[in-house]
């Protein structure tokens, strides 16, 4: 690090949980997402030369500032994509060293690569000088992957990260561009609840094609029924379209965005059966009619509601990833060991459970 000037200054950027609204990001509609009590850490140090140099999980990656799409691969690529949305956005990145460590398993549904993105765009931009706002630096580090990495991501997970409040859920409105947001109260502690995370540790890959095939499958869905965002698409909009797989796609986007807006009200109320009820339904809605998600997170989800839990469902994008389950508190060590008797009873690898708490979002370390 001879090249290397100034101080150390260290970011902590949160993983997330979507309680409710399921692939409506990218079909502009509401989503309920809530950052988390474990996260990613981003240290940076500038440089004096113009090279990004990056440490992370005993790995070296060596990163131009005029770093082009195609010039990196694996995880580097976030962090490469990173220097390439700023510039794209017209923004001078100077060199800087980066390390990253985090406690976020990738692939299990907790935006493991929004948590990286919006660190290393957090910590170059505050080495420029940029001036740039928690909304401005979402869209940069969605842009990393959508542009650099070539995942079709929504822009969920980093507005979730950079905004998320102890004790609140971030309501974010994708109809409009940007993104618009509220907070919601989200304290199920103060009730004797908790909210439990199970990762199944079936650790998906977004980008292997699936996700964009329900992209595309939505896109084709809006086409037919000449809409812009398929979360406008009226009550009746499944009679109109004539391919099978559209109508199950069109359907759970519908019912997804009632379910959000129940959720809402719910927790508007402290009415925490009716949300369990809601999160098992989407989970319902998830496995049957946009179908992404996979045997282990349904045995987890059934498991959870026969020991206890007021309602499960899968978070993430699915294809493996996670489930949260809403359970009394007092039951959850026993929800918890039947989960992991079932999955043992499969001879598949134990999950973790864990409770995860509503906590605050990116925010920079003293």
């Amino acid at each position: 690090m001879a090249s290397s000037t100034g101080d150390i200054k260290q970011w902590h950027v949160p993983g997330r949980v979507n309680l409710i609204g399921e692939h409506l990001d990218h079909n502009g509609g509401l989503t309920l997402p809530f950052a988390i009590d474990r996260g990613t850490t981003v240290k940076v140090r500038r440089r004096a030369d113009d090279r990004v140099l990056v440490w992370s999980g005993g790995e070296r990656a060596e990163i131009a500032t005029t770093v082009a799409p195609g010039d990196a691969d694996g995880w580097a690529a976030y962090v490469a994509g990173v220097v390439w949305a700023l510039g794209q956005a017209g923004h001078r990145v100077p060199g800087a060293d980066v390390v990253v460590e985090s406690n976020l398993p990738q692939g299990a549904g907790l935006a493991s690569s929004a948590a990286l993105t919006c660190g290393v765009a957090l910590g170059l931009a505050d080495l420029a000088d940029l001036g740039l706002d928690r909304p401005a630096l979402a869209a940069v580090a969605q842009h990393a992957e959508t542009g650099f990495v070539g995942v079709p991501v929504g822009r969920m997970d980093q507005l979730a990260v950079l905004l998320g409040q102890p004790g609140r859920a971030v309501l974010i409105d994708h109809r409009a561009d940007p993104p618009t947001t509220s907070e919601v109260a989200l304290d199920p502690a103060a009730d004797g609840l908790a909210l439990a995370l199970i990762d199944t540790r079936v650790h998906h890959a977004l980008a292997a094609g699936e996700y964009a095939a329900r992209r595309e499958e939505c896109a084709a869905a809006c086409a037919e029924l000449g809409l812009d965002h398929l979360a406008a698409a009226p009550l009746d909009a499944v009679f109109r379209l004539t391919d099978p797989t559209l109508v199950q796609r069109t359907r759970h986007v519908i019912t997804e965005t009632t379910r959000v807006r129940g959720a809402v009200r719910a927790l508007g109320s402290g009415s925490w059966n009716q949300l369990g009820t809601i999160l098992s339904s989407s989970h319902e809605s998830l496995r049957d009619d946009f179908e992404v998600s996979c045997p282990e997170l349904d045995l987890a989800v059934e498991v959870a509601l026969e020991h206890g839990a007021l309602g499960a469902r899968m978070t993430g994008g699915g294809f493996g990833g996670s489930v949260v389950a809403l359970v009394p508190t007092d039951r959850a060590p026993a929800m918890a060991a039947a989960v992991k008797e079932a999955f043992a009873g499969r001879t598949w690898a134990e999950p973790v459970v864990a409770p995860v708490r509503p906590s605050a979002g990116a925010r920079l370390v003293p």
